[in-house]
């Protein structure tokens, strides 16, 4: 299943421990900017890290361990690591995954229409 901007939008200003917005980029792509309230599992380490106990993947990733029925969305740049991501889980029993279609180009994109132009293009001093 794919998720729209417009469904996420509201699912990032009132988080729930019932989902997660994963980020299955790489660190250095992370560190350029992310995703209010997401959190990270590059797409790298995705399988071996929802093998891991609950302790280990909580000490490692910093939030608790989806359980097979947690809902999952996954997003990274443009889209195709988050597909893979959906199709890894579900073959390995998690039934509520999806995927942000457009993932972080298209989130920047519509982010930036609710900045005033002048605001987009300046520089702090």
């Amino acid at each position: 299943p794919i998720i729209t901007y417009e469904e996420l939008k509201p699912l990032t200003e009132q988080p729930s421990e019932d989902v997660y917005l994963i980020d299955v980029r790489e660190t250095p792509e992370v560190v350029q900017g992310s995703i209010p309230s997401s959190v990270s599992i590059p797409l790298s380490e995705l399988k071996n890290a929802l093998r891991l106990r609950a302790s280990d993947f909580a000490y490692k990733y910093g939030f608790e361990k989806p359980n097979a029925a947690q809902r999952m969305i996954f997003y990274c740049r443009s889209g195709k690591r988050s597909a893979t991501a959906c199709d890894l889980t579900m073959r390995m029993g998690y039934t509520q995954t999806e995927r942000y279609d457009g993932s972080w180009v298209d989130w920047v994109k519509h982010e930036q229409k609710y900045i005033p132009s002048a605001a987009r293009w300046s520089v702090p001093v």
